[in-house]
């Protein structure tokens, strides 16, 4: 009976349209209520548990590294440097805005920054030089999804914590997987795009790129570098992010100003504030469930119904592409990750390739209607309707769909870099 009283009121604040939060801390409440004697401070225990780790500390420094770099230059220059490589290649420009995607990714860990930064001088570039409208939005708003794939990012941090998965090695597995989704729209766009190049290279322009790119380029090799070398960890890393950040954008690029750098500071603090009770809430009605051992129970009622690793990572990747598609990706995450981790385990799944597959999964619902937050962004970057973006992405969620079967199929592109691989 008790049971039926969750779903009815999960189900009447999804009517009522209630956000995650309010979803998550009404069933963490009901559940430590009925199930735990009335016992509801042990919710609050566990919410301080939750927030009180270290690890957590490097979302909020790689998410403010990230929004200090979009606010300079960094993100300019990286685009300078990628145009002038590949000023030859047919359908150049549209390689440079991969690329850029990437490279800016690589040091921002957020696909809503990644396309913000990079889209906000890509897209005018790409339209003056006969790109059509709906693949430059379409590669733009798919090409800021690898800001969640390419280490380091913050969906990959949140699924290590949740399932006690090695961050370290979740970043070093999303670098195959990115270069696969990469491959995939450089050649789309290489296809689409033959006929417009911008012309030889120009060694003065190449040498002017590589001059103004000199301290961003290096970004990420110290930050991923030093988590590898076993120099720092993740979130000493992030540290070293942000005061690399500083020191590029506001005393050696003297493109923010301290009063600027307070206001970024402040911003990246309020887009926090929506996260973290979130994630103390899914982490307490974790930590009830699997005292009350139903992800084991789960595990054992699935096992039962799933015949075999091939049917489990297709009826896995269906249901997270349904979620995708109505839940941001973090909260999926949280929500998600613990109870489907001991599921690909039990059928045969390596933890680290398994949690690569949810991330990329997962991902393709920025792009996917109705609540899909790269199209959500694009609408207020590029000035566009919310239909000609969604017409314009479409492409590229088959794209990244067919890449996300050969990731899940083919084990050793996640692996490859990886102690495991």
């Amino acid at each position: 009976m008790e049971g039926w009283l969750l779903v009815a009121l999960i189900l009447v604040l999804m009517i009522l349209r209630q956000p995650v939060l309010v979803l998550l801390g009404a069933a963490t409440l009901f559940v430590y209520s009925v199930y735990a004697d009335g016992r509801t401070e042990y919710a609050v225990y566990d919410v301080w548990f939750a927030v009180n780790q270290e690890v957590l500390l490097a979302i909020p420094l790689f998410v403010l590294a990230g929004a200090i770099m979009s606010k300079g230059t960094i993100a300019e220059r990286i685009i300078d440097l990628m145009r002038e490589f590949t000023r030859p290649i047919p359908g150049g420009l549209a390689l440079a805005s991969i690329l850029s995607c990437a490279g800016f990714a690589a040091i921002s860990g957020s696909a809503a920054v990644t396309l913000l930064a990079v889209g906000g001088i890509m897209y005018k570039a790409l339209i003056d030089c006969g790109y059509s409208k709906s693949f430059a939005i379409g590669s733009l708003c798919a090409g800021g999804v690898l800001g969640i794939i390419i280490p380091p990012s913050i969906p990959l941090i949140l699924y290590g914590y949740m399932t006690q998965v090695s961050i370290a090695q979740l970043f070093l597995a999303g670098i195959g997987p990115a270069l696969v989704l990469i491959a995939a729209f450089a050649l789309y766009g290489f296809v689409l795009n033959f006929r417009y190049r911008e012309g030889a290279w120009r060694l003065s322009g190449l040498a002017r790129a590589i001059r103004r790119s000199i301290f961003a380029v290096p970004i990420p090799v110290i930050i991923l570098g030093g988590i590898y070398g076993g120099i720092f960890t993740v979130t000493e890393a992030a540290a070293v992010a942000v005061v690399v950040a500083v020191l590029v954008e506001v005393l050696l690029h003297r493109d923010i100003s301290l009063k600027g750098l307070g206001e970024v500071t402040i911003d990246s603090a309020k887009l926090l504030g929506s996260l973290y009770p979130v994630l103390a809430f899914a982490f307490s009605l974790n930590v009830f469930l699997t005292a009350q051992g139903v992800p084991q129970a789960l595990v054992e009622s699935m096992g039962e119904q799933i015949d075999g690793q091939t049917e489990f990572i297709l009826l896995a990747n269906a249901l997270l592409l349904v979620v995708g598609m109505i839940i941001d990706v973090g909260s999926a995450t949280l929500v998600l990750a613990p109870l489907l981790h001991p599921l690909a385990e039990a059928n045969g799944m390596d933890p680290v390739h398994f949690g690569i597959v949810m991330i990329v999964n997962l991902g393709i619902g920025y792009l996917t209607p109705p609540l899909g937050l790269n199209l959500i962004v694009a609408m207020a970057a590029f000035k566009e309707s919310f239909w000609t973006i969604t017409k314009a992405v479409l492409p590229f969620i088959a794209l990244m769909i067919a890449s996300l079967l050969v990731i899940a199929f083919v084990p050793e592109i996640a692996l490859v870099f990886t102690s495991e691989g």
